[in-house]
């Protein structure tokens, strides 16, 4: 595997960590509520326009994630694609979605190196730095 690949899985493999933390930490923070259930969490989801159109996002980016990940498997032979969807389901699509894709990239590894321009460089520089402030940002409360 090139350094570049390896390099993008690394990106993947800490997109995957700070996103298990970051859902964990809010789900088990819930969870210590003595009225939560399952039910409180999807109502509470839908309570501002702001919550639910962050719900309705997840919800949709899940179902192309999920599209992507069938047809992506199929194509490469990656193994356990329906484990991937299902940690999506059971667990959060923001860190079983990076786990496919270094999953993916392995597979990939024997076509070379993914040519990223300085233009897609920078993008993805900020489009990383905007979410990591945004994580901070809604998790302060």
């Amino acid at each position: 595997m090139t350094i570049n690949r390896r390099a993008l899985c690394g990106v993947y493999g800490a997109i995957a960590f700070v996103a298990l933390i970051a859902t964990w930490s809010q789900n088990l923070a819930y969870r210590d509520n003595p009225a939560a259930s399952l039910g409180s969490f999807f109502r509470d989801a839908r309570v501002t326009p702001g919550a639910r159109s962050i719900t309705v996002d997840i919800i949709l980016f899940f179902m192309a994630a999920a599209i992507f990940m069938v047809l992506e498997a199929r194509k490469h032979d990656i193994p356990y694609v329906w484990a991937y969807i299902a940690g999506g389901l059971l667990i959060a699509i923001s860190v079983t979605f990076p786990l496919f894709l270094i999953a993916r990239e392995r597979r990939l590894a024997a076509s070379g190196a993914p040519e990223v321009k300085v233009g897609d460089a920078i993008g993805l520089a900020a489009i990383a730095a905007i979410s990591v402030a945004a994580v901070i940002f809604t998790l302060r409360g």
